[in-house]
């Protein structure tokens, strides 16, 4: 391995790395969807993982597309903007609606009684929610929720920006077999940084006892989603 390439592999791993970091919207979504779904830890890590692919995905693709056609890394970074800026919006208005319903949710979601009287004489007051009552109908019936895909759609479309100059410098060498292995790291830096995010924050909220706010569930996720998405437009997140 030469130095140049041992240079340019640090560098893949350190901005994957950093940008994950740096970027809230790469695991915060996925921990608080996980929280108002109840996912378990499995369900929770291969959904993180497919998104990962999806928003990895479409910039590999934008940037061989680039690469053979001979288009300028500027232009390719422009429209990585562009299409950042755009999804930016998109993420922003899914939260704030995610939000509203979240909010409609937990108001409806009120503990209410209902009295049953056995045959002996005795009758027993039994409590819950709406949300409890209808749990299973909602989560294995055949209409499915909607509000993951929505955020993997969200993911395929969204630009992995700093992907782009990094395939450019070898493919300017004409150097493929640089530009494979670069791609290759970068992807699974990116996605092995949200998976760990991810289940590790996911892990630890389980331990805490939450009970009391576990109708706000959905408005939380909601809020979380949104603020995400207003780091994106106006932070550079």
């Amino acid at each position: 391995m030469t130095q140049e390439l041992s240079l340019l592999l640090i560098a893949t791993i350190s901005i994957a790395f950093i940008h994950t970091l740096a970027g809230p919207d790469h695991y915060l979504p996925f921990i608080v969807i996980s929280k108002a779904k109840r996912w378990p830890l499995s369900k929770t890590a291969w959904f993180t993982v497919l998104c990962g692919i999806g928003h990895v995905g479409s910039s590999v693709i934008l940037g061989f597309i680039g690469i053979a056609l001979g288009i300028a890394v500027g232009k390719l970074e422009f429209i990585e903007g562009v299409r950042g800026n755009i999804i930016s919006w998109i993420f922003t208005a899914f939260g704030l609606v995610y939000l509203i319903w979240g909010i409609r949710h937990s108001l409806r979601n009120k503990p209410h009684q209902h009295i049953h009287f056995h045959s002996t004489g005795d009758k027993h007051v039994h409590e819950h929610t709406h949300h409890e009552e209808h749990l299973h109908i909602h989560e294995n019936g055949a209409k499915q929720n909607l509000t993951p895909w929505i955020l993997f759609t969200i993911f395929v479309f969204g630009p992995c920006e700093p992907l782009i100059p990094l395939v450019m410098y070898p493919a300017a060498r004409n150097n493929y077999n640089d530009l494979i292995l670069v791609t290759i790291i970068f992807s699974a830096v990116t996605i092995f940084t949200m998976l760990s995010l991810v289940l590790i924050t996911s892990y630890g909220i389980k331990l805490v006892p939450m009970k009391a706010m576990e109708k706000y569930n959905h408005a939380l996720a909601g809020g979380t989603i949104f603020l995400c998405g207003i780091g994106m437009l106006f932070l550079g997140l």
